[in-house]
């Protein structure tokens, strides 16, 4: 039987093409989860680079930001990370490969060196960053996991996909919420209020806890890990990214769809949850895996279709 794995998500404001800065805010979250007997701890979409910049850049300043993994060196530091702290590490950056081609990646480190790397399957802040082909599954602890970035966890397919090649505990990382979309109550928050966060605290709390950012996430996060029976990691940045101001709201969802742990703060924090084994298999999604029919959809399900994805904000 499996040991049960505490599993730390954090939040944090990041610089934007900082990277020095943001390993050492990485660096420093690591350490407080593992000082509170977290195994792993999972960091924010691109949470290396900061994310939302990246929509100015050229092409040729995309792959300054961009390193090779495992060979650039901010792998090289979160793999030290992992090793000074005695944790897991989960963390995201724009990778590039040896033709030039780039690419949004999360990568999963431990003392060892890397474990996993998941490239998002549906980029969209920059135009030459390339989808990722494949899913990832690996395994932490005698536990198995997947990654989904920020959008691939808004397609349904990818998550169940994830969990049917074994995943039991899904990270995902995102830069989301409080930005412009089609959906009721939806949009930017009044980043001026973040100047003077401490005064403007329950006017931030409300927004950010509201239709533009928790309200819309409850819609759905909970939904992914209920229906699939897995644990979802999710990890968010907080504060301005950019121009865009985020909410955090970092948090683990058991497979009840009920919320374990949260960063309810307006500061860089690490909210710990204790994984046991028992719920992936009480989780309603259990029974209803095993109640599948897949002769009845897979054709559908498989059929051809030609993708296509829009972003408001952009």
């Amino acid at each position: 039987m499996k040991e049960n794995l505490k599993i730390a998500t954090a939040q944090f404001e990041n610089k934007s093409g900082d990277k020095h800065y943001n390993l050492a805010i990485i660096k420093q979250l690591a350490a407080e989860a593992a000082h509170k007997g977290a195994h792993v701890i999972a960091f924010h979409e691109c949470s290396v680079n900061g994310y939302s910049f990246a929509r100015h850049l050229t092409g040729e300043q995309m792959l300054d930001q961009a390193e090779l993994i495992p060979q650039g060196p901010s792998t090289a530091t979160l793999i030290n990370i992992a090793k000074e702290c005695n944790i897991v590490v989960l963390a995201g950056l724009f990778e590039k490969d040896d033709n030039g081609n780039l690419f949004k990646a999360q990568i999963c480190v431990d003392k060892t060196g890397l474990i996993a790397k998941h490239r998002k399957l549906h980029p969209f802040i920059h135009p030459d960053i390339l989808p990722g082909d494949s899913y990832t599954i690996f395994e932490l602890f005698g536990w198995k996991c997947g990654i989904l970035i920020c959008y691939d966890n808004n397609v349904i397919e990818n998550v169940r996909a994830t969990t049917l090649l074994g995943a039991e505990v899904i990270f995902m990382p995102h830069v989301t919420m409080c930005t412009p979309s089609p959906r009721p109550g939806a949009g930017f928050v009044d980043s001026s209020l973040w100047l003077n966060k401490e005064a403007n605290k329950q006017i931030l709390r409300d927004e950010f806890d509201g239709l533009k950012g928790r309200a819309w996430l409850m819609k759905w996060l909970p939904a992914r890990a209920y229906d699939n029976a897995i644990y979802a990691v999710f990890s968010n940045a907080v504060g301005m990214d950019d121009d865009q101001l985020k909410n955090g709201c970092s948090m683990v969802v058991d497979p009840f769809g009920d919320i374990i742990a949260e960063c309810r703060s307006l500061e860089n924090e690490v909210a710990i949850a204790e994984l046991t084994a028992d719920k992936l298999t009480k989780g309603g999604g259990y029974r209803y895996i095993k109640a599948r029919r897949p002769e009845l959809y897979k054709k559908i399900i498989g059929k051809d279709h030609r993708s296509e994805q829009k972003v408001a904000w952009r």
